[in-house]
């Protein structure tokens, strides 16, 4: 492992705050950024789990602690961690969320879980206890989001904007082809039936060819309903795709199905997945579940 310098990618999010204000959501988004992402880890135990992922043998490039107070009286040595990190790595950040207590007490009340620092007493009594011990670890964070007014949406919104970029957490495509006869694909989110096409399996020059080949998509793509077809899906896309990054949604699977999954639904699957990619500017796999099986 080499020495840490200026120029070290290598990036460490301390994640800590108060219970209630997000962080379960907070630690999902940066997974979403490509963060390796550890919970509840004991502060004497950071650095190292930090000096193992930070080995670039390991392959990871970012890593996200989640510390609070969870850790009972393990978590008053996390300044002083906090406060060796940086002497050791350039790129550290500690990010803090909190809320006001009126927010704090009504999601208690609504998850109806006890407040980790209640013991015998009320929420409110968890929220100020808590707040006093995590007075230091506030004092020390780059970053301090209050989620008060904030929904799940809008605070994911947040820490890309602060953390990542939004391609790094942007909605993943997968256009799968597949036969009906060999069954639905139950992981898929919009299903696509194109039987009423035309099958090349009656084309005796076209039978033992697939939709990968030049001459089936030609004639898959040659049909009077197809063109129209196409169009309409791609309108439906358009309408649909936007909703699903909006909501945060991080796979999407769209499946195209003809009878045996090898001529029709390949070649369209062929020819909107690149579709996709372009016009959205996102990743997409083009994938063929049962081509292959006839």
């Amino acid at each position: 492992m080499s020495a840490p310098g200026q120029d070290d990618p290598f990036e460490i999010f301390v994640l800590t705050g108060m219970s209630g204000a997000g962080r379960t959501t907070a630690s999902k988004v940066l997974e979403d950024l490509g963060t390796f992402v550890i919970d509840n880890l004991p502060p004497s135990m950071i650095p190292g789990f930090v000096e193992l992922a930070s080995d670039q043998d390991a392959g990871i490039t970012r890593v996200a602690i989640v510390a609070d107070v969870r850790t009972g009286q393990f978590f008053d040595t996390l300044p002083a961690v906090i406060a060796e990190l940086r002497e050791t790595h350039p790129n550290v950040q500690v990010v803090y969320l909190e809320a006001d207590d009126e927010t704090l007490v009504r999601r208690f009340e609504e998850s109806r879980r006890a407040h980790p620092t209640a013991g015998q007493g009320g929420v409110i009594d968890g929220i100020q206890r808590e707040r006093g011990l995590l007075r230091e670890v506030r004092d020390l964070a780059d970053l301090v989001i209050d989620t008060s007014d904030l929904n799940v949406h809008e605070l994911r919104d947040r820490l890309v904007n602060e953390l990542g970029s939004v391609h790094d957490a942007s909605l993943k495509v997968d256009v799968l082809s597949f036969g009906y006869k060999h069954g639905l694909p139950n992981h898929a989110d919009l299903v696509i039936d194109v039987r009423f096409l035309p099958n090349p399996h009656w084309v005796p020059e076209l039978r033992g060819h697939t939709g990968k080949d030049a001459s089936v998509r030609d004639y898959v793509l040659s049909q009077p309903a197809t063109g129209p077809f196409v169009q309409r899906l791609h309108e439906l896309l358009v309408s649909t795709l936007p909703g699903y990054q909006a909501e945060g949604k991080r796979y999407l699977t769209v499946a195209i199905g003809c009878t045996g999954g090898k001529h029709r639904s390949v070649a369209l699957a062929e020819q909107l997945g690149p579709w996709i990619a372009e016009r959205f500017d996102l990743p997409v796999r083009v994938l063929h579940r049962d081509l292959g099986m006839e």
